[in-house]
């Protein structure tokens, strides 16, 4: 089994799996030392960059969603990870 990132648990759920492989890449630039440190960190909690970008993406945008409908699998939930 593996962890859900779009529903925060450890399981793949069909609509969640379903939803992940439809990608578009997004490009950012950062600088050299805060893209190292980054890679570094991921590397040491056993995650790529683009898992870690997608949380934070997921986050952001159920935190600041305002009145916008969002898909039932982008809707948020209470997260055991809330306090990191």
């Amino acid at each position: 089994m593996r962890f859900c990132y779009h529903c925060n648990d450890n399981q793949t759920h069909m609509k969640c799996a379903d939803m992940e492989n439809r990608t578009a890449r997004l490009t950012i630039l950062v600088d050299p030392v805060k893209k190292r440190i980054f890679e570094e960190i991921c590397t040491a909690h056993d995650l790529t960059p683009s898992q870690v970008v997608r949380k934070l993406i997921r986050q952001y945008i159920i935190e600041n969603a305002g009145d916008r409908e969002l898909p039932e699998w982008l809707q948020g939930r209470p997260s055991s990870d809330a306090s990191s």
